[in-house]
């Protein structure tokens, strides 16, 4: 397989031979980890299960876990699903790649699409499925929402949408969402989002494609799928603890091809996940501190704070120049938003990650303001 370097690689290859300003403290806004403290609630918990070290882990997951998983998604948009309709995942890295292939294998040309720029484990699960990709390109003559071509959409066997979207922060509402599921169900193409940023919205909270797909009266979720991790909500990406939630029918087959994949979590991670799901109060708090971020952000840049996420898509006249240029002369690491797309899509952008306490982002923007 044939596998495009991965962005941070590229980046590491691009700035290897020059040499940072020393006088300044390294600061990087690249990689999507919340750099704050995993609340002691979770750490408790696991320290508790600990002991169960010594079991195997279930491939469909703890009681436990799915009830905390069911908690969330009851407590957070309303939805009262079942056990049929959803599977814990290691993480949500794992179901991206994972799951295209599983649901493309007996395609004998299968289409896939997914927003450009994009996650790059899309594009891998992609090339490991023998997919065909159709980008749907995200533009700021759009406002950053994905194009939808229809005669393309057609022929596809799994679209990939993903809002709140990263590298874009751009986000689709309600009725955005509920075009694409009839979409969906007029071609009949599965449609899985990707919801990993849901809950770090920034003024109201934000549905879920599993509300739009109610909405249009699809409340079996037909050919609908969503995905969501812990890493961002509760700052524990170490946990390692995702899902994959909608069609009970797609499920089904899904759990028996997982039984072959070994992704199973640890049941102590199991149980910490479980305490981390169930709970919204503390998420609230992380909220507060990216919140505050964008308030420096708007301060220092002068940018309009997205609706969700913690990511600026920041425009800059050469992405490379400049992340070569920041890098030499104030120690700070950038993504350029050409790493993240391709066929042009990201060229003349900047991914920003805020994901650190108030003082380190008002120092990083500041270093941000003096490059432009």
């Amino acid at each position: 397989m044939n596998f495009e370097t991965y962005p941070f690689e590229k980046l590491n290859n691009l700035l290897k031979d020059i040499v940072p300003n020393s006088d300044l403290e390294p600061l990087s806004l690249t990689i999507g980890e919340p750099q704050f403290d995993t609340p002691q609630f979770i750490l408790d918990e696991l320290d508790k299960r600990a002991p169960l070290l010594n079991k195997y882990p279930k491939t469909s997951g703890e009681a436990v876990l799915r009830d905390g998983m069911l908690t969330y998604l009851q407590n957070r948009f309303s939805l009262e699903l079942d056990n049929s309709q959803i599977i814990p995942t290691f993480g949500t890295r794992e179901v991206l790649f994972n799951f295209p292939q599983f649901l493309l294998h007996d395609i004998e040309n299968p289409i896939m699409a997914f927003p450009n720029p994009f996650y790059q484990i899309y594009e891998g699960a992609s090339i490991a499925s023998r997919a065909k990709i159709i980008y749907l390109n995200l533009t700021t003559e759009n406002n950053l929402q994905p194009i939808v071509e229809e005669e393309k959409l057609k022929n596809c066997d799994l679209v990939i949408i993903n809002t709140p979207n990263n590298p874009t922060s751009s986000v689709m509402l309600i009725d955005e969402l509920k075009k694409w599921v009839k979409l969906a169900l007029k071609y009949n193409f599965v449609l899985l989002n990707d919801e990993c940023y849901i809950d770090l919205y920034l003024g109201n909270p934000l549905p879920s494609l599993l509300n739009a797909s109610i909405e249009v009266g699809n409340s079996d979720f037909k050919n609908i799928l969503v995905i969501n991790s812990i890493s961002k909500r509760s700052s524990a990406p170490g946990l390692r603890s995702g899902f994959i939630a909608g069609d009970a029918n797609i499920l089904k087959e899904y759990m028996t091809y997982r039984t072959y994949v070994g992704c199973t979590s640890p049941l102590p991670l199991q149980y910490a996940s479980a305490v981390a799901w169930s709970d919204q109060n503390h998420v609230d708090e992380f909220r507060a501190k990216y919140i505050r971020n964008f308030e420096i952000a708007k301060e220092i840049l002068d940018i309009k704070p997205p609706l969700a996420t913690f990511y600026i898509w920041l425009e800059v006249d050469d992405e490379i120049e400049f992340t070569k240029n920041i890098y030499r002369d104030y120690n700070l690491k950038v993504i350029p938003g050409s790493f993240l797309g391709r066929e042009g899509q990201g060229k003349g952008f900047i991914r920003l990650a805020l994901v650190y306490e108030e003082n380190k982002t008002r120092e990083a923007l500041e270093r941000i303001k003096k490059a432009l």
